[in-house]
């Protein structure tokens, strides 16, 4: 009997899956919140240098006089080929000349100007406050705005690596609940930060926290699943973090202060903590690790919530012990992040997988990553990136039920690299064709991550499931990171990122072509699991190249040059 078996028995999808599936998706539906959430938090408002050059009198928020304010605004800051006031530089002395109606308007390069030496006014119309205008974060000080993401990241990553093999270690449940408490009390604290500097490091620690409650909420939702259902639970999973997008532009609409938005996607993992210990730890890992005996109380609580009471009631140790000798054996062995490389089948997947999540990633922040340049409302774009996910998931979740996750996974990348690629040669003008592109690559890239997600967890064995998705998550941190630099890049050319952005997808939606497809097939849970689906696939296409039925004898001298 294998676990799918076991697993039927006792209920494969009932109350117990719907409850666990819905109280797994809350956690997930505010990750987006924390992705994304510098898009608001640390939004550049317009602004210009604090004037205080005309008898001590300065303009402010406060400052009701609005003629005389322009008036002092033009005789103390020079303006920019846009005729817009100057972000970085102020006049030295007042020029008086300017406010003669004749007078031409001279760009400010020809008088004599400093930097901004008494502070910025900023526009508080859209955002009461921000980590920008906390810390003044402009003109010399501006990349540390895309340094602060960047820190953000690079703790996603490092909880991928860290939490990616504990949880193979210590449970799927256990590192969820720690990852919750860590994201509500570093969460929290970012809010409080006195300075850029501690900001910085509680945003690396949400980071971390952020990545293990990513992976065990996959793998505990993949691992109480049947087979023909992953996909449905899957879509669900993908959803919840399309809807957090939507969430997070609600917030941040109604709360324009930084701390308190922080604050109100950071509390509720509070609650997400202590009904976490609620979850039924994972069968198939309880296995592996040979722990037998609270591997049957798990399968006979699922039953009992199930209303299959009896049949976990006939269940023993025995029966475990027999039924997963597959799961059993393979605690006996320590496994490694080297096991991703180690046999040929695992290697070309760990391979492959190498190019979708950094790719799927790296193109998918690339687009996201200021919403500001599109020229529109903030809280608009984000919901309209937010409802693009909607149709796109949905497609793709068809594909992935009934064509296979190989091609959806492939098609899904290819198209979106398409989309960023087309719009080099779209001019500059057409700012609707332009962000219609960019919201259909996004939309293909949030497919790709959703797709992405169930294929990395049925490609992998039990053994070293998390170690494959942490693995997974940590090339997709990369691409992360990486992403803002690539920018930098369109000082040299200006289609240059998209060239980059636009390529990366495209090549991995061909690697994506060597990987096997796993629509209707069982999980593995061990790695010769693996190789043995490796074979057997072969073995069947050595046979269709036959056209006849490959019969046991022909089998045997197959196998072992196999």
């Amino acid at each position: 009997m294998t676990f799918a078996e076991l697993l039927e028995q006792v209920g494969s999808m009932g109350r117990f899956q719907i409850i666990h599936v819905m109280l797994l998706v809350l956690p997930i539906l505010l990750m987006a919140s924390h992705n994304i959430l510098q898009n608001f938090t640390a939004a550049t408002p317009g602004h210009h240098c604090h004037i205080a050059i005309v008898a001590n009198y300065t303009c402010d928020d406060n400052f009701t006089d609005v003629l005389y304010c322009q008036e002092l605004l033009r005789i103390s800051i020079p303006v920019d080929g846009n005729q817009q006031p100057e972000k970085c530089l102020r006049f030295i002395s007042a020029q008086w000349q300017l406010l003669d109606p004749n007078a031409t308007t001279t760009n400010g390069t020809e008088m004599e100007t400093e930097p901004c030496m008494d502070g910025w006014i900023y526009d508080k119309s859209v955002f009461t406050s921000t980590i920008i205008t906390e810390w003044d974060l402009v003109c010399g000080s501006r990349t540390l705005k895309q340094m602060a993401q960047s820190i953000y990241m690079a703790g996603v990553l490092v909880g991928a690596i860290v939490f990616g093999s504990l949880s193979d270690k210590f449970g799927r449940k256990s590192l969820l609940i720690w990852s919750c408490l860590q994201m509500a009390i570093t969460g929290s604290c970012a809010a409080f930060s006195s300075n850029f500097t501690m900001y910085c490091v509680f945003r690396f620690l949400t980071g971390m926290a952020l990545s293990g409650i990513n992976l065990n909420c996959v793998s505990l939702s993949v691992e109480w699943t049947p087979t023909k259902l992953r996909a449905a639970v899957g879509m669900v999973t993908g959803y919840s973090y399309s809807i957090g997008q939507f969430i997070l532009a609600g917030l941040a609409y109604v709360i324009p202060d930084w701390r308190w938005l922080q604050l109100a996607v950071s509390v509720p993992y509070f609650f997400f903590f202590f009904y976490g210990w609620w979850f039924t730890e994972s069968a198939r890992w309880l296995a592996t690790a040979g722990k037998l005996n609270q591997a049957l109380k798990e399968l006979q609580k699922v039953a009992r919530i199930n209303g299959r009471k009896e049949e976990g009631d006939k269940l023993s140790v025995e029966d475990l012990r027999a039924s997963l000798q597959k799961e059993m054996s393979s605690a006996k062995s320590t496994h490694t992040a080297a096991d991703l490389v180690r046999t040929p089948s695992v290697r070309r997947i760990s391979w492959c997988l190498c190019f979708v999540w950094f790719s799927t990633s790296f193109a998918y922040y690339g687009l996201a990553m200021d919403l500001q340049n599109f020229g529109v409302s903030i809280y608009l774009i984000q919901v309209v990136y937010g409802a693009v996910d909607i149709p796109a998931k949905l497609i793709g979740f068809f594909m992935i039920s009934f064509i296979g996750r190989r091609v959806t996974q492939a098609s899904a990348l290819i198209l979106a690299g398409l989309a960023i690629l087309a719009n080099i040669f779209v001019p500059q003008d057409l700012q609707t064709l332009r962000t219609l592109l960019a919201v259909f690559g996004k939309g293909c890239l949030a497919a790709s991550f959703n797709c992405a997600f169930l294929y990395t967890g049925e490609l992998y064995p039990t053994v070293i499931r998390q170690t494959g998705m942490g693995f997974a998550n940590t090339l997709a941190r990369v691409g992360g990171i990486v992403a803002p630099l690539v920018q930098m890049t369109s000082e040299y050319l200006p289609s240059l990122p998209l060239i980059i952005y636009g390529a990366a997808p495209i090549v991995s939606g061909i690697a994506t072509c060597f990987l096997p497809e796993t629509r209707n097939m069982p999980l593995p849970d061990t790695i010769e699991d693996v190789e043995r689906q490796r074979r057997s696939r072969v073995i069947t296409d050595v046979g269709r190249k036959d056209k006849v039925p490959l019969k046991a004898s022909r089998l045997e001298p197959l196998k072992e040059i196999i």
